[in-house]
């Protein structure tokens, strides 16, 4: 069944303090992404919270970065079938460098069955922060706790 469009959002969990910092230079990577994209709109929610959007003919993005918490929430929208939107988040990924990703795709519009509708999820999370989880489960196992 066609699918009028297709959205993936990302949630990026300890990211490069450094990459949240620059506002210009997050706004950089999103013109690399998407070309040239005719509005990108930056609002500073607070001191820790801002949000960027990019809105163009066949879709959208919008980020949501909270420096204090070194999470970013991502969303990508797009109108256009033969549109990669995991190749546009590994670009995004490269730049913010996190420690845990989740992703959620989801079809847009599909009128297919019911049960078809199900979000796909995955969960990756960087071999570096594996190595530290599997240290920590040892230090505790030899603590007896």
């Amino acid at each position: 069944m066609k699918i009028l469009a297709r959205q993936l959002t990302l949630d990026l969990y300890n990211c490069d303090t450094n990459r949240l910092e620059n506002v210009d230079d997050i706004k950089d990577t999103l013109r690399s992404v998407f070309g040239s994209v005719p509005r990108l709109c930056a609002e500073a929610v607070d001191e820790d919270h801002c949000a960027i959007v990019g809105a163009f003919a066949e879709g959208h993005i919008a980020l949501h970065v909270y420096k204090e918490l070194r999470y970013v929430a991502v969303d990508i929208f797009t109108c256009i079938e033969s549109d990669d939107v995991e190749e546009r988040a590994k670009v995004l990924r490269k730049f913010f460098r996190p420690d845990k990703i989740k992703s959620t795709f989801l079809k847009r519009g599909d009128f297919g069955l019911e049960r078809e509708v199900k979000p796909k999820i995955k969960v990756r999370v960087a071999p570096l922060r594996r190595v530290k989880n599997a240290g920590a489960k040892v230090v505790r196992k030899l603590r007896g706790n």
